[in-house]
């Protein structure tokens, strides 16, 4: 199959999914042609079978902003036409539906299926703003194809859109053979040249993310016990993080690396990982560390009691409840194990419910059910 990818190729779980999907299609023998701004941070450029075209980010003087929605649709048209794909598969809806619906319509009356998968924030903050929401609703409806993420979004987007048609829940996934737990001395040594515990953290530090509750649990964990704070990623909310560490006398504890590759081989060096969002639609980062045997904190919130069970394989906690966090922290961190049991019985749940060998078949099968469909309805008309 001949597969377009649009997504954010920024840090982000919307933006990671589109890559990773992409190339796990790929590797299963699919060409895929991922269609954006820029390179996706995690594309391997060097696969046969993966491709990038850019589409341009247009300036004129006319423009106070750039229209990138249209020279999106446009550069969707082409590479769909030049490159005889199959489907195009658009992550986020928010202009990305948007963009695919104006290039099936430009496509027309031949047939350019395409489908949207909502993952979260373009449902529950963008796509419900009143500017955005009916033409959010509209390209939904409009699509051959919806899936979302998990069950939570499934529900807040037929609450909030009143949509009727039916959405295909295919759940975030990991590579469970990638994704696993190898220490690293380098980095051990440079992190926590003490053995001192790890806590970790990942994100694009956005208010949402509450990356000052993760400074916060980590200086009450600190008052405790020596310990160490590997923030990786960057933000709006970087800034004001590394302000509440110094004015918490943690500075030098608390490690800020910024945007990093390699992920998996970072998060494997982790004992415990916090993500303490105000909401999280499915909790990418937690699942990734999961499967590196690194037990979770996270926020009881959105679709994140999906992928954790609290008091089996992490804990969850009230949104801003740093004080229930960090005594959560220091319980497992004072075991004699540093809580790597825990740790264990979460890669087994990650490797029983999200791994890729059994996430990327499932869209497999939509994308041909879809097909189907659209042609059907074609040859009907």
């Amino acid at each position: 199959m001949r597969i377009g990818i649009t997504g954010y190729p920024t840090y982000g779980g919307s933006g990671v999914v589109a890559t990773e999907l992409g190339q796990e299609l790929a590797a299963r023998g699919h060409d895929v042609h991922f269609i954006t701004y820029a390179p996706p941070i995690r594309m391997n450029p060097n696969d046969p079978r993966i491709h990038f075209h850019q589409a341009e980010v247009v300036q004129y003087p006319l423009f106070d902003h750039s229209p990138y929605t249209l020279s999106l649709a446009v550069k969707m048209l082409e590479v769909f036409e030049k490159e005889s794909l199959d489907i195009l598969h658009v992550h986020y809806a928010i202009p990305h539906s948007v963009s695919a619906l104006l290039a099936r319509q430009m496509f027309a009356p031949r047939r350019l299926p395409f489908i949207t998968t909502l993952h979260g924030t373009d449902i529950t903050l963008v796509g419900n703003n009143p500017n955005f929401l009916p033409m959010t609703r509209y390209s939904i409806e409009q699509s051959d194809g919806v899936t979302c993420i998990s069950r939570y979004l499934l529900r807040r987007t037929v609450e909030e859109f009143a949509i009727k048609r039916p959405i295909e829940v295919i759940p975030n996934f990991v590579n469970c053979d990638l994704y696993t737990r190898n220490p690293n001395p380098e980095l051990l040594a440079a992190w926590a040249p003490n053995g001192e515990p790890i806590l970790m953290h990942l994100s694009n530090f956005r208010p949402v993310k509450r990356i000052l509750d993760a400074i916060e649990i980590f200086a009450l964990v600190r008052e405790r016990m020596p310990a160490k704070l590997v923030m990786i990623g960057d933000g709006p909310d970087r800034a004001p993080a590394e302000a509440l560490a110094q004015k918490r006398g943690i500075a030098n504890d608390v490690l800020f690396l910024g945007k990093q590759n390699g992920i998996k081989e970072k998060l494997g060096q982790a004992d415990l990982f916090l993500l303490p969002s105000q909401l999280e639609s499915f909790g990418l980062a937690a699942l990734e560390a999961m499967a590196c045997e690194v037990p979770v904190i996270a926020t009881n919130a959105g679709g994140v009691p999906e992928v954790i069970e609290t008091g089996v394989d992490g804990y969850l906690v009230e949104p801003g409840d740093v004080k229930t966090a960090a005594k959560y922290a220091i319980d497992l961190l004072s075991r004699h194990d540093r809580g790597r049991e825990m740790g264990q019985l979460a890669r087994i749940h990650a490797r029983k419910k999200f791994c890729a060998n059994d996430v990327i078949p499932m869209y497999e099968r939509y994308y041909e059910q879809v097909l189907e469909s659209a042609y059907s309805a074609r040859a009907a008309r």
